[in-house]
């Protein structure tokens, strides 16, 4: 999709998402999020990238359907089946194993092995889906959301602490979606994506790690300081 659109960088580390403005798009203060001009003139709101990109394909993929298939077709359920799989299961997994790997302020063992393994278990069922379909992406045979919505997970595969060299099928399709221009085009906005490279250098990583930690911590605990202000009114 060749849509115009606007794009505004929230900077995590200040705590921008949980400013008014963005609340009022998100109350959940976490990104993504989109607004767009509804059916109606008025403006909707979006978030959650299932959400979103469901939303996105309904409203502007059609008839074309080059992220998608039509609506009740085999193909359309099946690419719900996997878009879903990574909101319910590889992004809040993945999530937690980031977190007890590179955000914790000490190593909590029993965190990091119950993250990680359930990264990779959920990694061997994609793993197997393709060498089962022998297909190079997820569903019928094109990239699609599904396909989109998995990517940003598994190309930061190392930051969980997970190596992908220990699925071939999934680390195949990774560097199959890496080559698409389209997909490095939205890859590099706001800031051009350096997460590979970075994953390559062990010192960088760790630095980078140990600075995002900081803000990580001082948010949680500004989040926990508002719930108690609130569970005491």
């Amino acid at each position: 999709m060749t849509l115009p659109y606007k794009h505004t960088k929230i900077d995590i580390s200040k705590n921008t998402q949980k400013e008014p403005w963005f609340l009022a798009i998100n109350p959940n203060g976490r990104i993504p999020a989109l607004t767009d001009t509804f059916h109606d003139g008025q403006t909707i709101r979006l978030f959650e990238s299932g959400s979103i990109m469901q939303y996105l394909i309904s409203r502007y993929d059609t008839p074309s359907h080059r992220l998608s298939f039509p609506r009740d077709s085999r193909e359309a359920v099946e690419m719900t089946n996997w878009l879903f799989f990574m909101n319910a299961g590889v992004g809040p997994m993945q999530g937690q194993a980031n977190h007890f790997t590179r955000y914790a302020p000490e190593y909590i063992e029993y965190g990091v092995n119950r993250y990680q393994n359930e990264t990779r278990r959920l990694y061997g069922v994609l793993d197997k889906h393709l060498a089962d379909s022998k297909g190079e992406f997820l569903v019928g045979g094109k990239c699609t959301v599904a396909d989109i919505a998995h990517w940003g997970w598994v190309s930061a595969a190392g930051w969980a602490g997970v190596e992908l060299e220990e699925f071939p099928h999934l680390k195949a399709w990774e560097e199959r979606m890496w080559a698409r221009p389209a997909l490095k085009k939205g890859a590099n906005v706001p800031d051009p994506y350096k997460l590979k490279e970075l994953l390559q250098d062990k010192e960088k990583m760790e630095k980078y790690a140990a600075e995002s930690r900081k803000w990580v911590q001082q948010g949680m605990a500004e989040d926990a300081k508002k719930n108690a202000e609130r569970s005491s009114k």
